[in-house]
């Protein structure tokens, strides 16, 4: 309990203040946080909070092999804010440039109303398609996280969305 009233005292200190903020009872301070989280999801997330293109750097390793292939790469990935993504990224793999420059990828992602969600794409004629992932979205839908969900891969990857006009 007292945990809780710490956590509303960092989290709503500012515009409460600690001391009236230790004063409210303890089923007072459960429900603003309840009411706190209502609010939370209704501005949640939803598919057309990623809209646009954003830069990502990709990190990892495909531990799948016999050998682990170390990799480290970048990628240009649009959403269209309904669900669809196209992709293009340029993947090192131990050291060994990609046969493509740049290698296009195609797919579907859903985001949930915690900004939590899932993407799928697939990359033609590659042995790696489809790549799984999962994802979180943060600062309105302006930074993304992501981390390859297939066995075999240690793989995540950071993305930044691109301001255009």
């Amino acid at each position: 309990m007292a945990s809780l009233k710490s956590w509303l005292c960092v989290t709503a200190g500012a515009a409460i203040g600690c001391g009236l903020m230790a004063s409210v009872p303890t089923a007072h301070a459960q429900g603003a946080a309840r009411d706190a989280s209502l609010k939370g999801a209704e501005r949640g997330c939803s598919n057309a909070t990623l809209r646009g293109a954003y830069a990502f750097a990709v990190d990892g390793a495909f531990v799948g092999a016999p050998t682990p292939l170390l990799l480290k790469g970048v990628a240009m990935t649009q959403f269209d804010g309904r669900g669809n993504v196209t992709q293009v990224d340029h993947i090192v793999f131990n050291g060994a440039p990609p046969p493509e420059d740049w290698t296009p990828a195609t797919g579907r992602y859903h985001l949930n109303a915690d900004c939590t969600g899932e993407m799928d794409l697939d990359i033609p004629g590659s042995p790696f398609s489809p790549v799984i992932l999962r994802l979180s979205v943060g600062a309105n839908g302006t930074h993304i996280n992501t981390v390859v969900s297939k066995p075999g891969y240690a793989v995540s990857s950071t993305g930044t969305k691109v301001n255009q006009g």
